[in-house]
């Protein structure tokens, strides 16, 4: 069976962990499945819209496979651990925006893949965290770097050096999550706001993503520049046409991705 699903709703992925028995925990396998279809996710123009969540109601995922992990050489530890690092940074590159649905634990790793989706949206009354130095390691797939740039760095150096488990609604409430739900309608919570973005052009959303994230780590001329030549990218598509003639026409742009 393999350990990662993947599902189409019209221009929505909804790409799905699939080990609930190891609480979605990350083995080998899994990331090599992962980052095939991240890869195959990245080219494909029919997906606007990539959703990322956990199989079974328990997890989203708690990182590591630590049973793997126990049978593994110090080879093997660094292999897994670049290629985890490898995946998590092609998911925070797709071009497409993407959402975790928290339907569970997301501890250590699987709290990284949240951090490399760009909005997050949880249920209420589950934990999650980077606890990895309880374990006597560091987050490695990113969690140093991205929870920072997210909520600061002196909430993110409290959060991980003391591994603290936080509650849907602490993270809520320090930026870490988009949103918090219920169970029944987490996924209901990811299509709308997939589908709010949905509603404008594809080719925008991926330039727009594209000009703040590469801004984010220059200084603001730079960034300024960044914006520039992604808006230029813009200019000659049948998009941006469609839309100044459904405005003027008075109806809802018909958006190609072209």
């Amino acid at each position: 069976m393999s350990s990662i699903m993947l599902e189409m709703k019209e221009h929505i992925a909804v790409v799905t962990i699939n080990r609930p028995d190891a609480m979605n925990a990350f083995n080998y396998n899994t990331l090599i499945e992962l980052q095939a279809v991240t890869e195959e996710l990245r080219t494909n123009p029919a997906v606007r819209v990539v959703i990322f969540s956990g199989s079974g109601e328990k997890a989203f995922s708690v990182g590591a496979d630590l049973k793997e992990r126990k049978t593994l050489s110090e080879v093997e530890v660094r292999r897994n651990i670049y290629k985890i690092g490898e995946v998590f940074t092609l998911i925070d590159q797709l071009p497409q925006p993407t959402i975790a649905a928290i339907n569970g634990f997301a501890f250590g790793g699987g709290m990284e893949l949240a951090l490399s989706c760009d909005f997050r949206i949880a249920v209420s009354g589950t934990l999650m965290g980077l606890t990895e130095t309880s374990l006597a390691i560091i987050p490695g797939a990113g969690g140093t770097q991205r929870l920072p740039r997210l909520i600061g760095q002196a909430k993110a150096l409290e959060l991980i050096l003391t591994a603290k488990r936080l509650s849907s609604e602490e993270a809520l409430s320090i930026g870490l999550l988009n949103r918090v739900t219920d169970r029944e309608n987490l996924l209901n919570a990811c299509f709308e706001l997939a589908g709010q973005m949905l509603a404008n052009g594809p080719l925008a959303l991926q330039q727009a993503k594209f000009a703040i994230k590469q801004g984010m780590s220059v200084d603001l001329q730079t960034g300024l520049h960044i914006e520039r030549k992604a808006y230029e990218v813009i200019i000659p598509t049948e998009d941006r046409i469609e839309a100044l003639s459904a405005f003027a026409e008075k109806r809802k742009p018909n958006f190609k991705g072209k």
